[in-house]
């Protein structure tokens, strides 16, 4: 699958045939059997293209989706117009050919990170994939890398500065739900914000102590109580837009305040950060500086950049780590299974957008 978003704004997202060389000492090609949509593989597929243009066509007998990028947004595009950009970040599959250092692999399952992955068949280096446990299944593998290195990488950005305990927002999805599992496992305290009793319920089921409902109207004053307790000074906020950023940050001021022995017109000299994690709401972001005092800061966090800071011999220990706990602590549940064509279709595509919880779509090229 490729993504081409052409100077005039006209999106196009097709299914290519791409010759595969033969792998070379350290590659294997993989036949991939899964791979998820996430909202990164959205970002590539169909970028800011307005969604009520989206339009499915048929052009020498293969799918052909449509769309239009408005002016606005197309001013950042620059560097990827014209360029047919292939989708899919994370997959899983079976090794079907090698090359001399890697025939170990062969006929093994693998999950993998590295692009590319929504097509039949995928070369990449061997040191770069995982193989999947035995108990596992292929969907198990094909989500081994995203969700669960993200939250293995915030909690260790949170430990590296030392956050005593942490709040997350969108907490029911399966990113916040892994959150939560591995808090639990390392004792660390996660305030869990949501948006509706069912999702309160469904985080109370796997075990979480904390978990507020932003629809109530009491709402702030149950955050600054509970920050209070728990001495949170960390935000990963999944929404990206709005307010809420703020307003979370806003209550740790006031839980601080509480146990300040005198006024100071700069505030409380407790750190508090905030890290935007995921774009929710495409809303801008909204800082009420005059209510945060003065010792905070917002950071935008992204897997990859967290990656490469960290080091190969922490992600080794992260990995490793996913692969033990792949069906427990790192278990992703997917609605539905459709095929590679299917994944073009604008329903399918609106449904994905809308990012609700329990809604993760699974991929089987195989299917078609």
């Amino acid at each position: 699958m490729r993504s081409t978003i052409a100077e005039d704004g006209g999106l196009t997202v097709t299914l290519h045939d791409t010759a595969i060389d033969e792998p070379a000492n350290d590659e294997i090609i993989v036949r991939i059997e899964a791979t998820p949509i996430n909202p990164s593989d959205l970002s590539a597929m169909i970028g800011p293209a307005d969604l009520s243009t989206l339009n499915l066509t048929v052009e020498e007998g293969r799918p052909q989706l449509s769309a239009k990028v408005p002016a606005a947004p197309l001013k950042g595009l620059r560097g990827r117009l014209g360029l047919p950009l292939p989708v899919g970040n994370e997959g899983a599959g079976t090794v079907v050919a090698t090359g001399p250092e890697a025939t170990a692999l062969l006929g093994k399952r693998v999950g993998m990170m590295g692009g590319g992955m929504y097509a039949d068949y995928r070369k990449i280096r061997a040191p770069e994939v995982l193989e999947i446990p035995d108990h596992a299944s292929t969907a198990d593998g094909a989500s081994m890398f995203i969700n669960p290195l993200t939250a293995l990488g915030l909690i260790e950005t949170a430990k590296a500065e030392g956050h005593r305990a942490i709040v997350q927002t969108a907490a029911a999805s399966n990113l916040g739900q892994m959150m939560q599992k591995i808090c639990h496992s390392d004792g660390i305290a996660l305030i869990n914000i949501v948006r509706s009793k069912e999702q309160e319920s469904l985080l109370r089921d796997i075990g979480a102590e904390y978990v507020l409902n932003s629809s109530d109207p009491d709402f702030i004053d149950q955050l600054t109580d509970l920050l209070d307790a728990t001495s949170a000074t960390a935000v990963f906020d999944a929404i990206g837009g709005g307010t809420q950023g703020s307003d979370i940050l806003q209550a740790m001021e006031q839980a601080a305040v509480r146990h300040m022995p005198a006024y100071n017109r700069y505030g409380s000299d407790v750190f508090r950060h905030l890290f935007l994690t995921g774009v929710l709401d495409t809303a801008p972001v909204t800082l009420r500086r005059m209510d945060l005092g003065n010792d905070w800061s917002v950071t935008s966090w992204l897997l990859f950049h967290f990656l490469r800071k960290a080091g190969p011999e922490t992600e080794r220990r992260l990995r490793q780590r996913v692969v033990d706990e792949l069906t427990t602590t790192f278990a992703s549940h997917y609605s539905r299974t459709v095929g590679l064509a299917d994944a073009l279709e604008p329903e399918l595509i609106q449904a994905v957008q809308r990012k609700s919880t329990g809604e993760k779509v699974l991929i089987d090229p195989t299917a078609g």
